[in-house]
């Protein structure tokens, strides 16, 4: 059989009827965008989400001050004077899935360079920080355990904060008066943008965590203990560990409350990743059903192809054609529908799906899995909803084909 003669043969006979072939191929066209868009579309928002867990740190395990009673009533979080250093010195000699262990304090504070001023939020912390929260250095580098340990007056800032005080001035070495510390800046963090809260997370000043308990906060406590496990899937039991050496190191009864909290962002963000996910599912299910609906329009207008060309069909079966000649003939054309529909579904997708990420400025990932699976897609439909028609034709009487008017 030669296949090329066939597909022109199928290409002659749907021109016949320009606009009835164009309608038919416009559902297959559509169906086939949709599902590529939406695969696009569904990727683009599983990497922010996944972005956002990455910028959660490295398998975060986060402590933070709890609330206290005061007369019955329950005060907030950060109520409580209990956690300290040598609780994280515990945390990280005691428990074995723990890797890496920084304090923390922060609070607001006004910062000052010459002229200009920005309220912003502070972070005393040790080196460590920068590893559990996957945070890197632009410019610079960042403080060392040696400054911790001399309460040296160093900072790091958040590219907001540069922006703000510095605009296109390098601010390394530069003093920046921290509340009424001079602090010399050491380091510009690379940008991390909103966290899963809403908050800038380069509004920010970074700075040791001694500095900021004795010239800054004049605590001797701790707001927070952050802490990165060995692995994401040990971030649970690591998180129980350290809240039964915390209880035992405060010495809290049984039927005593924590006084301390155990955080776990990260399970709001694996919520919202599922969420994401089954949505994307639902979006192509739903996308797909318009590439049933362009097989059903494929296989009507083949059904009303085959009734119109009866007489035709009776006069090349007698001539000899055979009916797997006339099966393949009208099969071949509802794939060359159905190929037509998917090589401009594919184009209109891809670009539909560029267009959209350009438009809401999302960073659109191509699946080319999708597009595959679209275009495969495609000829099944073509083959499948072809079929009858074509079978169909090929099993019409010769006699009664040639009778017909």
């Amino acid at each position: 059989m030669n296949y090329s003669a066939l597909l022109q043969s199928a290409l002659v006979a749907l021109l016949r009827n320009k606009m009835r072939s164009i309608l038919t191929v416009l559902g297959i066209t559509i169906g086939i965008a949709a599902v590529i868009c939406v695969v696009a579309i569904g990727n683009a928002g599983q990497a922010r989400v996944e972005e956002q867990l990455n910028n959660l740190g490295d398998s975060l395990v986060w402590i933070e001050a709890g609330g206290r009673a005061v007369n019955g009533v329950r005060t907030g979080t950060h109520g409580t004077k209990t956690l300290t250093y040598a609780d994280a010195v515990a945390i990280k000699n005691q428990i074995p899935l723990i890797k890496n262990v920084t304090p923390n304090v922060d609070g607001n504070v006004q910062i000052i360079y010459g002229n200009q001023n920005w309220f912003t939020r502070y972070r005393g912390v040790s080196p460590e920080y920068f590893d559990i929260k996957r945070w890197t250095v632009d410019q610079g580098a960042a403080f060392s355990q040696d400054d911790v340990d001399r309460a040296a007056d160093v900072c790091a800032i958040g590219r907001t904060v540069r922006d703000q005080l510095f605009g296109v001035e390098d601010p390394i070495g530069k003093i920046l008066r921290v509340k009424n510390l001079p602090c010399k800046i050491v380091a510009v963090l690379h940008p991390k943008g909103l966290s899963v809260s809403g908050t800038d997370q380069d509004d920010t000043v970074v700075m040791p965590y001694t500095t900021a308990q004795k010239k800054i906060k004049g605590d001797a406590w701790l707001d927070d203990i952050l802490c990165s496990a060995v692995s994401q899937s040990a971030v649970k039991a690591a998180g129980q560990e350290a809240a039964a050496v915390l209880r035992d190191r405060h010495h809290l009864r049984p039927e005593e409350d924590d006084d301390f909290n155990v955080r776990n962002p990260e399970d709001v963000i694996q919520a919202q990743l599922e969420a994401s996910r089954t949505l994307t599912i639902l979006l192509i299910a739903i996308a797909s059903i318009s590439l049933i609906v362009g097989g059903i329009g494929i296989m009507n207008v083949m059904l009303v192809s085959v009734t119109e060309r009866t007489r035709e069909i009776g006069v090349r079966v007698a001539v000899g054609a055979t009916e797997a000649a006339i099966q393949l003939q009208f099969l071949g054309e509802s794939v060359m529908l159905s190929l037509v529909g998917g090589a401009a579904g594919v184009l209109f997708g891809v670009g539909g799906s560029y267009l959209i990420g350009q438009t809401l400025h999302w960073p659109i990932q191509m699946s080319v899995g999708s597009v595959v699976i679209a275009a495969l897609f495609s000829v099944t439909v073509g083959v499948f909803f072809g079929y009858y028609p074509a079978r169909k034709a090929s099993r019409l009487d010769p006699i009664e084909a040639l009778r017909y008017e």
